[in-house]
């Protein structure tokens, strides 16, 4: 079982979209595919057709209820659906830090340390999935270090602005910690996300990422992107000369996802 991590700690640089993309990518390649929203809006939730009231990932992260209480079906139009199951967020994630604080003594016992407790429980699930897919809030918080304990991999969208390269610095430092402290089997793979490559100074700050770190090929500012989540249409079923389809198409050919 693989486990994928998209994540970035600023927001709106497309962490849902990617991961809505990969999840129905993988399913349609007959993978048994787990999807996993951490984040407190829930839109990867909504994305795959499931809106709950309340989700119990803190208390299953802490041991309190088994995995099969709050497993769902992924519903969608096409028969790749059947191969997502999703553990689906709610607001209730936001409780997730002060869970962890009143319950700091049994995560002691069963995991020594809070941020193995991701890997602890996916271990349970490991022969029923062939890929986790793991959606994660715009922060540094225990969601992010958790999800990035228990991967193999993470997928960092980043736009090719200053502010959203600038916030790369702090992540890249989490990273190299967690992989010398707890996961040195971690590798990651930034996204040039949402790129207008007609804009000289993208171009430029799409340069200096290549030069500092590995990037994979560039997602495009496209209107198919848009309409693909409004759709709940994954680009691969888009039209061949979509150009959409095609920028994910080169994205997982570069990452051997295909």
């Amino acid at each position: 079982m693989k486990i994928i991590t998209i994540g970035n700690n600023k927001g709106g640089v497309g962490k849902t979209m990617q991961c809505f993309q990969l999840v129905c990518h993988l399913a349609n390649q007959g993978h048994r595919v787990l999807a996993i929203d951490l984040d407190s809006q829930a839109n990867l939730s909504s994305t795959l057709g499931v809106n709950i009231q309340r989700t119990l990932i803190p208390e299953w992260l802490i041991g309190d209820v088994k995995v099969d209480e709050i497993l769902s079906d992924a519903q969608g139009d096409y028969d790749f659906y059947k191969n997502i199951k999703l553990i689906a967020s709610s607001r209730h994630m936001a409780n997730l830090a002060k869970l962890l604080i009143l319950s700091e003594s049994e995560v002691r016992k069963n995991a020594g340390r809070k941020e193995r407790l991701m890997k602890l429980r996916l271990k349970e699930v490991e022969d029923m999935f062939d890929y986790v897919v793991i959606d994660t809030p715009p922060m540094l918080g225990d969601e992010l270090i958790m999800s990035l304990v228990a991967s193999n991999l993470i997928l960092i969208p980043t736009q090719a602005q200053d502010y959203s390269i600038d916030g790369l610095e702090e992540l890249m430092d989490t990273f190299e910690i967690i992989k010398e402290t707890e996961n040195p089997a971690l590798e990651f793979s930034i996204i040039p996300s949402m790129v207008n490559p007609r804009r000289k100074i993208e171009r430029i700050r799409l340069e200096e990422l290549g030069q500092s770190f590995n990037v994979t090929p560039t997602i495009r500012n496209l209107v198919d992107m848009q309409e693909s989540v409004a759709l709940k249409k994954p680009v691969f079923m888009f039209t061949n000369n979509s150009k959409g389809k095609q920028d994910y198409k080169a994205l997982w050919d570069s990452l051997g996802l295909n």
